[in-house]
């Protein structure tokens, strides 16, 4: 996985040697020798990743950290702190100012570039959402940075582990409205987590019953709880277990004995990630339902069922396996918008997709084409069921008007109904819903409120 790295540090051999272990491993290096130097960096030449001494003159890293983390622009860059501090207190400082991880002078290169791997891989994640759905302008990314409390608020918490005490201080870290759960059987947690929705799982690798890293592999890779941060509790003597938790894909650690402040930090940081990751889904989600339904009545739109039928035609052959195009069309819609004004024609328009929708099965798709012109693509059909979801339309929308704000309270309107079942393997979706709508136009010039089979 190749990335811009900056380096930022005021000793030149410092910066030399971790140019030459990064470029070995082919990622791109730039380099910075002073906080100053670093922030015009990453406004010119934004990298993936900062690794970022902590001594240095004028702007010490802990500034240039929590400067990196104010900036909307900048606030999901990654940040691993690379220093000679081994302080507890100095640790805290790091993530508590923003950092994503604290690695102490040597650093042992299986780490680092564990670590760097990890982080990219959230990076790269987060990047895709934003480029597909621009959405930074209209969320607050500093949101999280300004009140990272809030973000340990409410929460639902796995713990796996051998010892309670732990996991009481797991939970303390979170507010009194939060749940957690605390487990010792990884089977059992692995269950309970496919069936709850945790916002964090904990994971203790010093747990004596099954394997923990499993456990954590089996988390990472199901679907349902691919994105759920995880966490583990590790000994400082066993880096090994780190290295290899994190290329399972586990977010962090925590070094036992557990350091409250530093735990809660890291918990911080990570639900502070999962925040932007399912504002920046939810908002991809919402712009493709946006692209492919219809604003007012919600039922797919025209470029969705464009795209539908072309799938269907190229995994349909067989005959058992036809498709019928029902086109649906509102009579004398006009008078209805000319009568009681357009606000009326849209309640009419709701209800009779409403009306679609409970009709059509689950495994067909209504769809709205434009204006008053509706289209039902009916699966595995006959003639004999095409026919006869196209009356049930027809009579149900006869049958019973439309509840409106008119001075009667309802609205009377019929439909006309085209069918066209598909013609031969080789008829395209185009040539169907042509002769489906010269069906439906033959029923408006035959008296309107029928049904018309295309020949």
């Amino acid at each position: 996985m190749s990335a811009r790295v900056l380096v930022v540090d005021d000793i030149p051999v410092n910066v030399r040697l971790l140019e030459a272990k990064l470029s070995a491993e082919y990622y791109d290096v730039i380099t910075a020798t002073s906080g100053a130097e670093a922030l015009a960096l990453i406004k010119a030449e934004p990298p993936d990743i900062v690794l970022l001494d902590i001594m240095m003159p004028e702007m010490d890293g802990f500034e240039v950290c929590r400067r990196i983390k104010a900036d909307p622009a900048t606030a999901l860059l990654p940040v691993i702190m690379v220093t000679a501090l081994n302080e507890q207190s100095d640790r805290v400082t790091g993530l508590e100012a923003g950092a994503d991880d604290f690695l102490t002078k040597p650093v042992r290169d299986l780490a680092l570039f564990a670590r760097l791997r990890s982080l990219l891989r959230v990076k790269m994640l987060l990047d895709e959402l934003r480029l597909r759905e621009e959405t930074s302008r209209q969320m607050n990314t500093l949101r999280d940075v300004e009140k990272r409390d809030d973000l340990l608020n409410g929460q639902k918490i796995l713990f796996v582990g051998d010892q309670a005490d732990e996991g009481e201080l797991i939970a303390s870290i979170f507010d009194e409205n939060s749940h957690a759960d605390m487990l010792t059987d990884p089977g059992e947690a692995l269950e309970k987590a496919l069936a709850e929705d945790y916002d964090m799982v904990f994971v203790s690798l010093a747990l004596s019953a099954g394997d923990p890293l499993r456990l954590c592999s089996h988390l990472r890779s199901n679907v349902s709880t691919r994105h759920v941060p995880i966490l583990v509790l590790v000994e400082e003597s066993e880096p090994d277990q780190i290295t290899k938790a994190l290329e399972l894909g586990v977010n962090d650690y925590i070094m036992q004995p557990i350091n409250f402040s530093e735990a809660r930090a890291r918990a911080l940081t990570q639900s502070s990630y999962r925040r932007y990751h399912d504002e920046l889904r939810g908002a991809l989600e919402k712009s493709v339902d946006m692209a492919f339904t219809d604003g007012l009545t919600g039922l797919y739109n025209r470029r969705y069922v464009t795209r539908h039928l072309a799938s269907l035609a190229q995994s349909q052959g067989a005959e058992d396996h036809e498709t019928a195009l029902i086109m649906v069309d509102i009579d004398h819609f006009k008078n209805v918008n000319d009568s009681y004004g357009h606000d009326v024609g849209d309640e009419v328009l709701k209800e009779i997709s409403k009306r679609l929708q409970l009709i059509v099965r689950g495994q067909d798709l209504a769809s709205r084409l434009g204006g008053e012109e509706f289209l039902i693509v009916v699966t595995n059909a006959t003639v004999e069921n095409a026919e006869g979801v196209a009356e049930r339309i027809r009579s149900d929308i006869a049958n019973e008007p439309i509840t409106a704000s008119t001075p009667s309270g309802n609205v009377e309107v019929t439909v006309s109904v085209g069918v066209a079942m598909r013609h031969s393997t080789t008829e395209t979706p185009d040539r169907q819903l042509k002769r489906a709508d010269e069906a439906l136009y033959e029923a408006k010039r035959g008296g309107r409120d029928r049904v018309v089979m295309a020949a």
